[in-house]
């Protein structure tokens, strides 16, 4: 019998008619790579966030085989100034805890210092970020959770820490200025008494885990059950979890298709804790549940009305045999969103799904690929048959329960299928992104979509002031930076994108529009505040200015984010809350990062100015510190390695401060013929570019350095009243020098205090003489400090300071040490020696210190191995601090004074162990030692 094949058969004579075989293989484009796995496991688990960014900014996600996380973080490249994205560290740490168990969910905490990992099994490990982004610990471990199919975790959320931040409701123009909204908001319980980390999760068998640490860091549970219903309905899919004033609010969705909706208290006993009782033997706080329970049954066709909008608004979905499948559950929290404390009401967000390869020819199978249905939750009075009016009530003061409903809104229909919802922008934008890399924003109060701009005069989020993503690869997976201009897409492969935000800053089709443009600005500003308000990286912001904004521009920024914060930038008067003041290091770290053009280069005035203020900043804080604990009788201050920094960052200041008289001096002879000519002496004053200049006529700066000399002389007479005997011999030896060094400065203290109160006088007469109060001071004052300009208010404060404050100094200082002095090291100069010194050597951002090459030839020829350090990723400035303290007494200094994890700039650290890592790719300056 011959084969059919052989026959040639015709395979549309096999199915009766022709042309029937059409495979649907020019219906549109393929599918994203991926979707179909994606949109499975969304359906079966609604706790998979694969990739996350924390509010520090470190980046972590699952690889593709499932098995390993990797992180990553944003970093300045010191080579040249460009923002990217930097090597994956993997965290072996999280393999070994979950012995090659796939891994399914990450999510970092409020503050973004602590990640929970789960895998499929439910067991969940706890990882902090230490003192660097990619040095990160395990905190706990998966042996305290059992291995089994049903404790799967459908649901997470970590317990807000008990804070008040700072939050902005929008910017809106008057009077052809922006104003800004500043307002406190207050945080959202429950707390952990002991202000520990704790978080919250469902499991797919309906039980509630409250996952807590005691005051001794040890972890705690206390499990409970959701709910008591039946088996069937007892196996939960999605879970979402939202903290309220009202208590913790929390849907899920089980595999019988039904929402339901509780209300949970989490009390705890003792609801106070103070940590200074630690050391008594007291009972920890312990929690305890109590449950209020809303339940919503849903039909088995969640599309029970036809109602919508968008492309597929018109067509009939199905009642009965629903193919739509719920993807993602959210509850929306009813944040404080205004500065008069409204609250908006929370409300629940399901998105349903079609089958990727639904076929069209079937009625039931029509429909828009991805539908997100909504409802808002309300608060209403029961209400009861009349017949219980003819019931005389047991009290008399009874009153009616107010019971939950939620009340259906207008679902929204989406030609696209949904890959992920997050609320971005502080809240105030809810991102849905697409399988295409589309990401649409929308209000989360109206749910209008966020187009462009609409209102010139106000200003709520990036979205709304017209910044968008523009499409790029496709991803299965994205996570949005803190401030949500930037986000990390993850493809099949486990691929990690980098996307930023755009705007046309104004430009369109040839033309400009300054209102768009100023509306940008605003926009920028507003995000940079919110950030610097709740203490979160604003790295990504300052990627889209550099990226975007042009020098002109970015001076523009800076001067908004100033009026926004907002930041005195006039220091004549009250200086003593210059130390505590918490933005004014944000502002000054924004505007010498935006001048930074690489390591080799140059910064411009602009930048350097503010650069030199923080690192007089983190000198002052220190010496500040010392002096503090010092004089507490409890030597605390005492411990060798502060007195360590404290002789780095002494010698560092002094070095400083014979720099900025060198160029005084220097400056003054150069101008010793124009001082009988304003017209001559202003014309030459606009082309000095000198640091020294504009630090000693700005008020801000001038002011840290008036701190400075005060502890130094601190510093000098606590030491006289200090028994040397009773110090250890490491920490004399070091005390000894700090003394030294200070009595054998080529310029005393006082000297210099008195110059510094000349200058302090020159400018008060300036500003006299011109007629400036205090109300007109902050205008020349930002034009020095932003713009590094001389105001023409302040040229004259120049005059005298050259003419006369610097020529009666002479004869109390040893100019010719001053003049000899070795300044290469400080960074500031203009010289072939500080270029020389910058190409060749790093000095500790931390302790002032100068450290040995990162390569090293040893005795017998051989290259010895590179000493890790850590590299600020914002400034590229190292430290030689590549672990945690060993001192107690360090380590407390260093965490008070946010040094742990953070530079003196603001900007976090990463650990760097290889050479090329070290210089920013081919900058390799250690080759020469």
């Amino acid at each position: 019998m011959p084969l059919i094949m052989e026959e040639g058969l015709n395979v549309d004579d096999l199915f009766g008619e022709s042309g029937s075989l059409e495979l649907g293989l020019t219906a549109g484009p393929p599918p994203t790579k991926g979707l179909a796995q994606c949109q499975d496991e969304m359906r079966l688990l609604g706790c998979r966030q694969k990739i996350a960014w924390s509010r520090l900014g470190c980046i972590a996600y699952i690889s593709a085989d499932g098995l390993r996380v990797n992180v990553c973080h944003l970093k300045c490249r010191p080579s040249d100034g460009k923002w990217v994205l930097s090597e994956d560290t993997p965290l072996t740490a999280v393999t070994e805890a979950h012995g090659g168990t796939s891994l399914v969910h990450l999510s970092w905490n409020e503050t973004g210092s602590e990640m929970a990992v789960v895998d499929c099994l439910g067991r969940i490990s706890i990882y902090s970020v230490s003192i660097a982004l990619n040095s990160i610990t395990a905190v706990r471990q998966t042996h305290f959770d059992s291995s089994d199919d049903s404790n799967q975790i459908v649901g997470m959320m970590w317990l807000n820490t008990q804070r008040m931040v700072h939050a902005f409701h929008q910017a809106a123009k008057v009077n052809g200025r922006w104003a800004y909204s500043p307002f406190r908001r207050r945080p959202i319980g429950p707390f952990h008494p002991a202000n520990k980390n704790a978080l919250i999760c469902v499991t797919r068998a309906g039980q509630i885990r409250l996952i807590f640490q005691n005051p001794d860091s040890k972890w705690a549970e206390l499990p409970a059950e959701l709910k008591s219903t039946g088996y069937s309905d007892r196996l939960l899919t999605h879970a979402s979890i939202v903290a309220t004033q009202a208590g913790i609010l929390i849907t899920t969705y089980s595999v019988c298709q039904k929402i339901c909706l509780y209300r949970v208290q989490i009390s705890w006993n003792p609801p106070q804790w103070d940590n200074a009782q630690a050391k008594q033997p007291i009972q920890f706080p312990i929690p305890s549940f109590a449950f209020q329970h809303c339940k919503i049954d849903m039909p088995s066709s969640i599309f029970n009305v036809n109602q919508g909008s968008g492309e597929h608004a018109d067509h009939p979905l199905p009642f009965h045999n629903s193919i739509y499948s719920l993807t993602w559950l959210e509850i929306m929290p009813g944040q404080i969103d205004s500065p008069t404390g409204s609250t908006a009401s929370p409300w629940i967000l399901a998105v349903f799904a079609k089958p990727l390869h639904a076929t069209p020819e079937y009625p039931d199978q029509q429909g828009p690929p991805s539908v997100i249905v909504r409802w808002q939750l309300e608060t209403a009075s029961q209400v009861f048959h009349p017949k219980f009016d003819e019931v005389a009530p047991k009290k008399s003061n009874a009153q009616v329960k107010s019971k939950m409903e939620l009340r259906r809104l207008d679902d929204i229909h989406c030609d696209k299928y949904i890959v992920s919802v997050d609320i971005v922008e502080h809240g105030t934008a809810l991102a849905v992104t697409h399988d295409d890399s589309s990401i649409a924003f929308y209000d989360t109060r109206t749910m209008a979509v966020f187009n462009g701009l609409h209102d010139a005069s106000t200003v709520t989020c990036l979205a709304q002031a017209g910044f968008q993503f523009p499409m790029d690869s496709a991803g299965i997976s994205i996570a949005f930076s803190p401030n949500s201009c930037a986000a990390i897409a993850l493809d099949s492969e486990g691929q990690t994108h980098l996307r930023t935000m755009e705007h046309p800053f104004g430009s369109n089709d040839g033309l400009y529009d300054d209102s768009k443009f100023s509306c940008a600005i605003a926009a920028l500003t507003l995000a940079f505040s919110r950030g610097c308000g709740a203490e979160v990286n604003t790295d990504d912001i300052l990627m889209v200015a550099l990226r975007q904004l042009t020098p002109e521009a970015q001076s523009t920024f800076s001067g908004e984010v100033y009026r926004a914060l907002p930041v005195n930038v006039n220091w004549t008067v009250e200086t003593e809350k210059l130390m505590a003041h918490p933005y004014i290091p944000r502002c000054l770290s924004l505007q010498a990062a935006l001048g930074f053009k690489g390591k080799l280069k140059r910064r411009s005035l602009s930048s350097a100015v503010p650069w030199a203020i923080l690192q007089l900043r983190h000198a002052a804080v220190l010496i500040a510190y010392f002096f503090q604990h010092g004089n507490k009788g409890q030597g605390e201050a005492h411990d060798p390695e502060i007195l360590r920094v404290l002789l780095g960052n002494i010698k560092w200041v002094l070095d400083f401060i014979q720099f900025i008289l060198s160029e005084a001096f220097d400056l003054a002879d150069e101008f010793d013929t124009l001082f009988t000519d304003q017209e001559a002496f202003t014309q030459k004053l606009k082309t000095v570019n000198s640091v020294p200049l504009l630090i000693l006529i700005s008020s801000m700066s001038r002011a840290f350095l008036r701190f400075v000399c005060r502890g130094l002389r601190g510093v000098h007479s606590g030491f006289t009243q200090t028994n040397p005997a009773t110090l250890p011999s490491v920490s004399r030896a070091y005390y000894t020098e700090i003394c030294q060094i200070l009595e054998s400065s080529p310029v005393r203290i006082d000297v210099y205090e008195k110059f510094l109160a000349g200058v302090d006088s020159a400018v008060k007469h300036a500003y006299q003489g011109s007629g400036f109060g205090d109300a007109e001071r902050p205008g020349p004052e930002k034009e020095l400090l932003i713009n590094a300009r001389i105001p023409p208010v302040l040229v004259t404060a120049v005059a005298t300071l050259l003419r006369q404050t610097v020529p009666s100094m002479k004869a109390e200082i040893n100019r010719k040490d001053i003049l000899l002095g070795d300044y290469s090291w400080l960074g500031f100069g203009t010289d072939a020696r500080t270029a020389m010194y910058r190409r060749h050597r790093d000095v500790d951002i931390l302790k002032k210190v100068p450290l040995r090459p990162p390569l090293a030839v040893g005795r017998n020829g051989r290259v010895v191995q590179p000493q890790k350090r850590r590299r600020c990723v914002r400034c590229g400035e190292v430290s030689g601090d590549a672990a945690l303290p060993k001192s107690l007494t360090y380590f407390k200094m260093v965490a008070k004074l946010n040094m742990l994890r953070c530079c003196p700039c603001g900007g976090m650290w990463m650990l760097e162990s290889e050479p090329g890592e070290r210089d920013g790719n081919n900058l390799s300056h250690g080759q020469h030692a």
